[in-house]
């Protein structure tokens, strides 16, 4: 007969074995899993950790410094817009392919188009210009002043350097309505030069030019009506091409003969301003066109209303701008930033029969407009900024504990505080070093730091120290809100 002691190894020993059966089991199967191909499907997974992380071509992050700068540049876009009377709206970042295609010209090969998700051709929009066209005819709006910033998606190619990105923000500027000749054109011109010098970008041309005055040169130098908006993209390469590229383009692939192209050429290669448009009224050729005489004129009268808007001195009448999307009807403008390697940083001008391509019954709704480019004017702050310390966050007070343990009285005033409307921000440790807190103030920038002490406390008392001078001055809680102000309406004005 076996002792209990026996009797309790053998036991030990099959519950070893069974576990042992167990572990070879599992060790076997997950050696059979291991020895199979993956289905398709997983195959990403098995690369996971071979992944290179990246935004993808054409694209940035923004860390907060970066949206310090963009979103300050943002509020002073904004801040004109409103001052010019626009409200606001929003529309898809994708729309119907049919809404795009057709209204780019030869840029239509840049729009990104969406793989099918449910019966709907889409794709993501391309500028804001043609789903605010849609917005309207859908609408039945014929009247309005209206701002959007928004991003929009180009397959083009990035130049990161000179701020161009194929998602990026835009910033439109549109007037929708049936009004007196370049009126509200140069309300465009205005709203762009305000911007630009709102930021410091005094160093800037604004070219402008007028659809008509185009079809006229081409009608005077032999180009054929059909071809007048291919030579149009063509002459809209010019300010990144030189002339001879332009102009082989215009022979090689668009088929001109070089008589044609040369006469092209002894017109766009021109630029000015009242001058220019005297010596154009006194060329036969182009007074004699359909729109010769119509286009001139119109340049003419919006030079009058810039000088009268305070804004001639950044106009320059530039026969090379051509702005190569097809729905332009007018004057067309363009901003340029001198002496940077950005270029152009707004562009944009008349499209009176846009709307009416989604309209069913095909009413027209004139509009003109405006387009920042806020990337290539951030490319250049975010350069001139350089390594400048950016303030991040907008914190006003930091509730600092001297003692340990006070994290209560802390969250209390930080309460009240928060109550009070003000920004306010402490430690989430329970007993954090006052001399790290204060480092923290000085680092991010805060300019007032509320010091809790258990003697403070029981006096009903808090210390409000500058963070700058480190200057300190005791006061009564009752009295905290009302010093606050006061003290961050000092800091705001730079008075003592």
């Amino acid at each position: 007969t076996l002792s209990r002691e026996d009797k309790t190894q053998i036991k030990v020993q099959k519950n070893s074995k069974m576990v042992n059966k167990n572990s070879n089991s599992a060790e076997t199967e997950m050696n059979k899993l291991g020895s199979q191909k993956l289905p398709a499907g997983n195959e990403d997974a098995s690369q996971a950790g071979k992944l290179t992380l990246k935004t993808p071509k054409g694209t940035r992050d923004y860390g907060p410094p970066q949206m310090a700068l963009r979103n300050a540049v943002l509020d002073k876009i904004v801040k004109v817009f409103r001052k010019h009377g626009a409200e606001t709206i929003e529309t898809p970042v994708f729309e119907l392919k049919e809404v795009l295609t057709g209204k780019y010209g030869e840029d239509s090969k840049l729009i990104y188009d969406l793989a099918d998700q449910g019966g709907e051709a889409l794709s993501l929009r391309y500028d804001l210009t043609v789903p605010f066209a849609r917005y309207l005819a859908m609408n039945k709006i014929t009247n309005i002043k209206r701002y959007h910033i928004a991003k929009v998606y180009r397959r083009d190619n990035p130049s990161m350097t000179r701020g161009r990105y194929r998602e990026f923000y835009q910033c439109d500027f549109d007037i929708a309505g049936l009004y007196d000749p370049m009126l509200p054109e140069v309300e465009c011109l205005r709203v762009v030069c305000e911007i630009l010098n709102s930021l410091e970008l005094d160093n800037f041309i604004v070219k402008v030019n007028h659809r008509q005055l185009l079809d006229a040169i081409f009608e005077a130098a032999g180009v054929p009506q059909e071809k007048f908006r291919a030579i149009c993209s063509a002459v809209d390469k010019l300010d990144k091409l030189p002339w001879e590229d332009v102009k082989n383009e215009m022979m090689s692939e668009k088929g001109l003969d070089e008589e044609v192209a040369e006469k092209i050429g002894s017109y766009v290669r021109q630029s000015g301003c009242s001058e220019l448009l005297e010596k154009l009224s006194n060329d036969k050729a182009l007074v004699e066109t359909k729109t010769g005489s119509q286009g001139i004129e119109a340049l003419k009268l919006l030079l009058h209303y810039a000088r009268l808007a305070g804004v001639i001195q950044h106009v320059s009448v530039d026969m090379s701008l051509a702005r190569g999307l097809d729905y332009y009807t007018g004057l067309i403008y363009e901003a340029v930033l001198v002496g940077t390697e950005v270029g152009s940083v707004a562009g944009g001008g008349r499209y009176d029969g846009l709307v009416g391509m989604f309209d069913p019954k095909g009413k027209q709704v004139p509009c003109v407009g405006i387009s920042l480019g806020v990337e290539r004017i951030f490319s250049v702050i975010e350069a001139r900024a350089g390594a400048t310390k950016i303030r991040t966050n907008h914190v006003q007070v930091y509730v600092a504990a001297a003692q340990k343990n006070l994290q209560d009285h802390r969250l209390e005033l930080c309460t009240m505080l928060w109550d009070a409307d003000f920004n306010v921000e402490q430690s989430y440790k329970k007993s954090p070093k006052l001399l790290a807190q204060l480092q923290h103030c000085e680092e991010r920038g805060i300019p007032l730091v509320i010091i809790l002490g258990e003697d403070e406390i029981k006096r009903g008392v808090v210390k409000v120290r500058n963070v700058t001078s480190r200057e300190e001055n005791e006061v009564d809680r009752e009295n905290l809100v009302e010093h606050l102000r006061k003290r961050l309406v000092e800091l705001e004005t730079g008075s003592s």
